[in-house]
């Protein structure tokens, strides 16, 4: 038994719905389908999910609402008609959005899930609507009907763990489920959704749930590419990679998957294969808990920008107890996550997103490190880029930091920080923005070009 997910890119348009119904009759293994909300037809377009929170806010401000939400309804209009299917399907989508819409305001946060989760919903209905009239048996099933159950967190709902028992009852039922993804229920009966990107989340839990064979996540790209498609050229495929690399790589900007998603799958072992709605006949790439290292060190190679570093020094600083813990209090007081601390003797640096702080609270921190930790220096560093290079293979290749340190070197990249995963799976360097796209390709050429000597 497999479970299915469909991205947003994969659902934008009656054509490429028609893609998606061969695919899931093609293999009668394929019973859950999951949906997202219908994504951009053209890099211009907008996403159904970014109208919605438009339409929500308009509503919350008590702006004039109207024009955005018939845009919003025009959307699934045209797949229906794309697809000549009855618009009576439009018209229940349209009354249960402005049921939405006209809800309870008192949380905003809650009620702008709410909205956002209807883009998932009623792209569900839509779609087991258009597979009924070809004549397939299938069933939309509302998550609350299922038994998906979340913390009540808006915006970053956790899956609670009775969930997976509810879900499991799925397997009983006959057909194929159209199952909206991003979004589950709290106890209490509220709509809550998961981190963006959430419909993947929803597919990993459902494949857990029913203790699938397979999770199957289906995109606009033919595999996982060794590395950003944007920066190298025709970069190669991965065929394989474990978890825990896919995990490291969508952390450091990886888009193919958000960083949580794979998280349920994992547990219960269960493999995922992303594949291409476009080109369904391509293997795609695998992902799994071990795999055999046949490559060389190094498997991909991820990017992100924005953030900083807070640079601190003080002499006999590792002789000082209870250093890091004062230093790491002053960043929780200002309510600030870190992502790396890489350290010396004397020495720490703190990497943590830029967009969390402004000059104001960037000077407050500095005080307050100056003045209770008595530090000899503190330097605030902007625009770095963090470069992960990741591969199960480095714990057993000797020599790879100093072949990605000489590649930098030779294309003329100042690293201004290397940090070392004590998983050993991975290394990051850390770049000033301006260096990013020449140091990826440099790291690209020397781990996927070169022979090695």
């Amino acid at each position: 038994m497999k479970v299915v997910k469909f991205g947003g890119s994969s659902l934008a348009s009656g054509e490429q719905l028609k893609k998606v119904l061969q695919i899931v009759v093609s293999d009668p293994d394929r019973k859950i389908v999951v949906v997202s909300a219908p994504g951009k037809r053209y890099s211009d377009d907008i996403k159904v999910t970014d109208l919605l929170i438009e339409c929500a806010k308009k509503h919350l401000n008590n702006d004039h609402a109207e024009p955005v939400f018939a845009a919003i309804i025009e959307r699934y209009a045209c797949i229906a008609k794309e697809l000549s299917i009855s618009l009576d399907i439009i018209e229940k989508i349209s009354n249960d959005l402005k049921d939405i819409l006209n809800g309870d305001k008192s949380k905003p946060e809650s009620y702008l899930d709410a909205v956002k989760a209807s883009g998932e919903d009623n792209n569900a209905k839509l779609i087991a609507a258009y597979f009924q009239h070809h004549g397939v048996e299938a069933h939309y099933v509302n998550p609350k009907d299922a038994g998906l159950l979340v913390s009540d967190e808006p915006g970053n709902a956790q899956v609670l763990p009775e969930s997976y028992d509810n879900l499991y009852k799925l397997r009983e039922r006959s057909g194929i489920i159209v199952f909206p993804g991003f979004f589950g229920y709290t106890k209490s009966g509220e709509v809550l959704t998961f981190s963006r990107s959430g419909s993947d989340i929803t597919g990993s839990i459902l494949a857990n749930g029913i203790k699938a064979d397979l999770y199957e996540n289906f995109t606009d790209v033919d595999a996982v590419y060794s590395v950003n498609p944007t920066i190298v050229k025709n970069p190669k495929e991965i065929k394989e990679l474990t978890y825990r690399e896919m995990r490291e790589l969508s952390y450091a900007g990886f888009s193919v998957f958000h960083d949580e998603a794979l998280i349920p799958a994992f547990r219960a072992g269960i493999p995922v294969n992303v594949k291409n709605t476009n080109n369904p006949s391509a293997p795609g790439t695998r992902i799994v808990n071990e795999r055999t290292n046949s490559n060389g060190p190094v498997i991909g190679i991820a990017s992100d920008k924005g953030f900083c570093s807070i640079y601190v020094s003080k002499y006999l600083m590792n002789r000082e107890i209870g250093f890091g813990r004062k230093l790491l209090q002053i960043l929780e007081d200002f309510g600030l996550t870190y992502e790396h601390t890489p350290s010396g003797i004397d020495d720490v640096t703190v990497i943590l997103r830029q967009d969390q702080m402004d000059e104001e609270m960037e000077k407050a921190i500095q005080d307050r490190i100056m003045t209770e930790l008595h530090a000899d220096e503190v330097i605030i560093e902007h625009n770095l880029t963090l470069i992960m290079v990741v591969g199960e293979g480095m714990r057993h290749n000797v020599g790879t930091t100093a072949r990605a340190s000489k590649a930098l070197a030779n294309a003329g990249v100042n690293i201004e920080m290397i940090n070392q995963g004590s998983s050993e799976v991975s290394m990051m360097f850390g770049v000033k923005e301006l260096q990013e796209k020449r140091a990826v390709q440099a790291l690209y050429n020397e781990f996927f070009v070169a022979v090695p000597v």
